[in-house]
């Protein structure tokens, strides 16, 4: 996907190039930076950076990547937290933009970032993610082919709004938990237990198991069907007696049955006709629909022509980029193969926001990685 948010070390990815958070002086430092020094090769990064000997805030470099998996690495000097009161935001901005940039013109076709100044530079992490996303969104628009991973070692910081993440938590309380069968038997037992030892002097009466025949089991459910389906004794003698009918009704000739070309003749249109058709209705181009949909330029090309079956959480993606309701996102997910389930939190999520209106797939995956849920979008 053309952006994911991860939790890793950088100096593993393989990527074409990671961004080191640097100082102006290019030193070996603590945390990320001292990492990649120290997974690149002190001694070879250390003369690498010696030869171009300075970097100011906001810019970038480039070194060899050494031992490390990444061809490159992009140094970029973020700023220092001052309250945000000293141009802290825009400089911030400027150390993604030039690495992007920097990165395209070494003909880098994926990067990886830490999140750049909110370690000892004291950048608050929750700011300095929407500096890097507003940026990194913006440079997707006009290089879709590039890959992004943003390296974050605390879910947290991906918490929105105290008020939309508790009214996420909430959902998925009010939906997984009462929808699981760890709940459905905790109502049976209570409910077993109310009718199978009352409360004397209680001043009313039990409910009735037939309140709780919902939350049966199954196994319960399918012993009264059972049960009512038998049939009870019958006195023969009381029964009334009947003559036989003259002549016994001819039996109906059997209707052929349907061969497998008429079946396949019945399917609805395939995911791909239903997908271009709500493009087309909604006015859309195809560029518009996969960066909302964070999916990459080519697999889009693949999906459009019918050419791979879209996973669910592809499905999902589309569904947002087009700003589908709730039952238009069943509709297009039936057709794919997919359905949208209660025991998934990953489902309640994205259900929510759909329910909701909110359709920035960012703001989405922000709050799954949070839950350490799979991100919407596909490679």
């Amino acid at each position: 996907m053309p952006l994911s948010l991860i939790r890793q070390d950088i100096t593993l990815l393989h990527v074409d190039a990671i961004v080191n958070a640097a100082n102006q002086g290019l030193r070996p430092g603590g945390g990320v930076c001292g990492a990649i020094f120290a997974a690149a090769g002190y001694d070879d990064l250390c003369r690498a950076c010696e030869k171009i000997g300075h970097v100011d805030t906001g810019a970038a470099v480039a070194t060899p990547g050494f031992a490390l998996p990444a061809r490159h690495i992009i140094h970029t000097a973020g700023p220092i937290w001052h309250g945000g009161t000293a141009g802290e935001r825009d400089l911030l901005a400027s150390c993604y933009r030039s690495s992007l940039e920097l990165a395209a013109e070494l003909g880098d076709r994926s990067i990886a970032f830490p999140l750049i100044s909110s370690g000892i530079y004291g950048y608050p992490p929750a700011e300095a993610l929407a500096v890097a996303l507003g940026e990194i969104r913006a440079f997707l628009a006009f290089h879709p082919d590039m890959e992004v991973t943003l390296c974050l070692f605390d879910r947290s910081v991906t918490t929105l709004t105290k008020g939309i993440f508790g009214e996420i938590a909430q959902f998925i309380d009010d939906t997984y938990v009462e929808e699981s069968p760890f709940a459905r038997r905790e109502r049976w037992e209570e409910a077993e237990l109310s009718n199978s030892y009352p409360s004397f002097g209680a001043s009313a009466a039990p409910a009735p198991l037939e309140d709780h025949k919902e939350s049966l089991w199954p196994f319960r459910r399918r012993r009264k069907k059972r049960e009512e389906a038998e049939p009870s004794f019958i006195d023969a003698d009381a029964m009334p007696h009947f003559a036989p009918p003259a002549a016994a009704p001819q039996a109906a000739a059997p209707k052929p049955q349907a061969t497998l070309e008429d079946l396949l003749d019945q399917l609805d249109e395939p995911f791909s006709q239903m997908l271009l058709a709500m493009i087309d209705e909604r006015g859309m181009t195809d560029a518009q629909v996969y960066s909302r949909a964070n999916l990459s330029r080519q697999y889009f090309s693949k999906l459009r022509s019918g050419k791979v079956n879209p996973s669910k959480r592809v499905v999902l993606s589309l569904a947002v980029a087009l700003g589908l309701s709730y039952d238009e996102t069943r509709a297009l997910l039936e057709r794919a193969g997919h359905a949208l389930t209660h025991a998934s939190k990953f489902d309640i999520i994205v259900e929510w926001f759909i329910r909701n209106g909110h359709y920035d797939i960012f703001e989405i995956n922000q709050v799954l990685f949070s839950f350490d849920q799979p991100l919407l979008g596909a490679s």
